[in-house]
Order: C-alpha cells, then sequence, then structure tokens
C-alpha cells in the first residue's frame, strides 16, 4: 500500500513527423501536490453571508437598559398623573371659591333690597338732609363692590320674558305693552360672572 506523498512520474509526449512518440519533459508530482491542486481549483469561494456572519458580533443584552426604560415610563406616568392633579385642584378650588361668593352675595342681597325700600319713601326734600344722603352714599359704595367682584343687575322692565333671568309671579294684558314683555319688577335679580345668583321677579304682559 502506497502513502498518499508517493511521487507519480508525468510524461509528455509528442508525436514526431515520423509517427512516433518522443518523450518531451519529465517531471515528478507527488500525489499530495496534485490533490491540493485539485481542492484549490474546485473549492468554491465563500459567501458574503457566511464572511458577514464570522464577522457579526454577538450583543449581549444588558438587564440595565429595560430597567431604564421602565423608570423613564414609570416617571412620566406620574408626572402626567400630576398635572391632571394639579389641573383637577385648580378647577376645584375655582368651583369652591365660586360656591362661596355667591353665598356671601346671597347674603348681601337682602340688605340692598333693604337700602332700595328705604330711600323709595323718601322724597326730595328728605334726600337732601344730611342723614339720607349718607344712607345714599353707602348704598352707591356697596354696589360699586359688588360690581368689582363680579356681580351684575339683570335687566328685566321692559325687555322681553325670559324664563332663564326672570321669574314671573303675575300676567296681565295690557295694550301700552308687546307681546310677552315685563311690564313690572318687583324685585331685582343679579348675576355673578354670567351666573344667576338671584332671578328677577317680574310682571308679564300679554
Amino acid at each position: 500500500m502506497t502513502e498518499n506523498n508517493t511521487e507519480e512520474q508525468v510524461i509528455d509526449t509528442q508525436t514526431t513527423e515520423n509517427g512516433e512518440e518522443q518523450v518531451v519533459a519529465e517531471e515528478n508530482v507527488t500525489v499530495e501536490e496534485v490533490k491540493n491542486e485539485t481542492a484549490d481549483k474546485g473549492a468554491a469561494p465563500e459567501t458574503p453571508v457566511k464572511e458577514a456572519k464570522k464577522t457579526k458580533k454577538k450583543v449581549k443584552h444588558d438587564k440595565r437598559d429595560d430597567e431604564i426604560a421602565e423608570l423613564k415610563d414609570r416617571i412620566t406616568r406620574n408626572l402626567a398623573e400630576f398635572d391632571n392633579f394639579r389641573k383637577r385642584t385648580e378647577k376645584e378650588k375655582s368651583q369652591m371659591f365660586d360656591m362661596g361668593a355667591k353665598s356671601m352675595i346671597e347674603k348681601l342681597l337682602p340688605v340692598i333690597d333693604n337700602f332700595e325700600r328705604g330711600m323709595a319713601v323718601l322724597d326730595e326734600e328728605s334726600m337732601k338732609e344730611p342723614f339720607a344722603a349718607g344712607i345714599v352714599m353707602v348704598y352707591k359704595q356697596l354696589l360699586k363692590v359688588l360690581e368689582e367682584a363680579g356681580v351684575e343687575v339683570i335687566e328685566a322692565l321692559g325687555n322681553e320674558f325670559n324664563p332663564d333671568f326672570h321669574n314671573a309671579v303675575m300676567h296681565v294684558e295690557d295694550d301700552n305693552f308687546g307681546e310677552n314683555i315685563v311690564c313690572e319688577e318687583f324685585q331685582k335679580g343679579y348675576l355673578y360672572h354670567g351666573s344667576v345668583v338671584r332671578h328677577s321677579m317680574v310682571k308679564v304682559a300679554n
């Protein structure tokens, strides 16, 4: 049994003009060299995908990245919840303030009514007296303070009846007024920032 590196004789012949074969060259070639040359010629080059797989590094997943992402998400949620809480609290405070202000205004309205009733019985001579003049000044000052706080009188007399602002307690037929017109006001109504504190108590014609 011969070894893989046994030399084999390769003879190259050439036919002469006389038809005889003549040895042109001979060389000693080992079987191992022949196999290596065949393997080099027949081997297919590696594809780019295989080469890329060799050069690609395996990235190890870090758990700290997940923890950081979770903390960021939790902070974002907490900030959103706090912002909603702040807005809700401000709205509740505003509503509570308005409720308190309306409650105080409702308590002051009977005082204004009494001022107006007292001044209604005074004649021109009485209005010139210092006491009556002082009453009028206090009344006007009180109205000014309420106006600065956002309180305004509901216009009723001579206007068309509006159930959103007027409370009709009487109805009459009168040709001097148009249809559904307020012809008399028994008690003034007031608004606080556009919201009704007290409806006007009125008489409606036709």
